[in-house]
């Protein structure tokens, strides 16, 4: 798939890989630039918001000082 870049440095994707990564109007895109001659275009479609609830919730809660002596413990280790 090939796409051109205007004046303004704007690209329309193909319809092929916009249906293929199921791109729509409003979609924001992620662009990593690797090696210094590659360009990976990534679409974004996890908002931090939609993370809430993956971990689950600890049995017990642990005051700062508890924290503290565990990341100490682990450091160490």
């Amino acid at each position: 798939m090939i796409a051109t870049v205007t004046s303004k440095g704007q690209v329309t994707l193909p319809a092929e890989a916009r249906k293929k990564l199921k791109i729509t109007p409003g979609c924001k895109l992620e662009f990593v630039v690797i090696d210094h001659e590659k360009l990976e275009v990534i679409p974004v479609v996890e908002t931090v918001t939609s993370l809430k609830g993956m971990v689950p919730k600890p049995k017990k809660t642990l005051s700062l000082a508890e924290m503290d002596k565990a990341i100490a413990k682990g450091a160490s280790s």
